[in-house]
């Protein structure tokens, strides 16, 4: 793979990764990402998003599926799904680099009006393809675009747009193509995603979650599954979790405020939940990562 994409990657996010690796930049959903160690595992459902591995090596689990991807590959997420994540190839010597960019429905939508019919794709909402040469070339330009500061506004949301258009182009732009689609049914589970995010801790019936899709019951937790590889249940439960551990990492919440923060009623049953999800209870979870941090550190 062309080094110079790596080299403006490896520039910026050598001098604004903050501590958690991540160096934001002014375009909108733009950052890199930059790791000298190996690193714990994440657990996140990240948005629609395309990530370019320039440097070393990283692993992501999605239910049974399980993708190891390395420099000169490009992890695509075309659906919020649960996804366990590791940076597993990364050294003071040689860090692990990436870039990785929001997809936009909208453009998206833009774009699928503009061009030709492409075939369908009804595999998962998570693959790995090698790096596009024309995806590579227009990331490169946007990340030396942030070194013009006065360019940007003028040039960025084009570069944008075509960081999109070769994502479509490419072999799998069916199914990238539905997060565009207003009435598909990534959307429309893609709106309910939004309210479980915004209010996992609330009892939420399968009968409201189907009217916000606009599906009968039945059809709404057949599309839901085929999207996010989870039952809706499954999802608010994944989130209540990871939101629990935010709070006990972050804020230093205690296992049972965590647990009832999250809409828990039992803290039995949290604990039993979180063990299965983390592999160990909240008290041993939570000592072990304080423990890896001050070794970090």
């Amino acid at each position: 793979m062309d080094t110079r994409l790596l080299d403006a990657v490896r520039r910026y996010a050598d001098a604004y990764a903050d501590g958690d690796g991540i160096a934001p930049t002014p375009i909108p959903g733009l950052a890199a990402i930059r790791a000298t160690a190996r690193t714990a595992l994440s657990y996140q459902i990240p948005r629609p998003l395309a990530c370019l591995v320039l440097q070393g090596a990283k692993h992501v689990s999605m239910g049974t599926q399980s993708l190891t991807f390395r420099a000169g590959d490009s992890l695509l997420i075309m659906a919020d799904v649960p996804t366990v994540s590791q940076i597993v190839e990364a050294s003071q010597a040689v860090p692990y680099y990436s870039l990785v960019l929001d997809l936009d429905p909208a453009i998206i939508a833009g774009l699928t009006a503009e061009m030709a019919a492409l075939r369908d794709d009804d595999a998962g909402p998570v693959r790995i393809e090698t790096t596009d040469e024309h995806v590579a070339d227009t990331a490169l330009r946007l990340v030396r675009l942030l070194e013009r500061p006065s360019a940007l506004p003028v040039l960025r949301d084009s570069l944008v747009r075509e960081f999109h258009y070769w994502l479509l182009a490419g072999r799998h732009g069916a199914a990238i193509r539905r997060l565009g689609l207003p009435d598909g049914h990534v959307r429309r589970i893609a709106r309910v995603v939004a309210l479980l995010r915004s209010a996992y801790a609330q009892r939420l019936p399968v009968e409201r979650l189907a009217e916000v899709a606009g599906m009968s019951p039945s059809s709404f937790h057949q599309h839901f599954r085929a999207v996010t590889s989870l039952t809706p249940l499954q999802f608010q439960k994944q989130l209540r979790l990871i939101e629990a551990r935010r709070l006990m990492l972050a804020e230093g919440a205690n296992a049972s405020h965590a647990a009832f923060s999250v809409g828990y009623e039992s803290v039995q049953q949290f604990t039993r939940e979180y063990g299965r999800m983390f592999g160990m209870p909240p008290v041993r979870d939570v000592a072990a990562a304080h423990g890896r941090s001050h070794v970090a550190a």
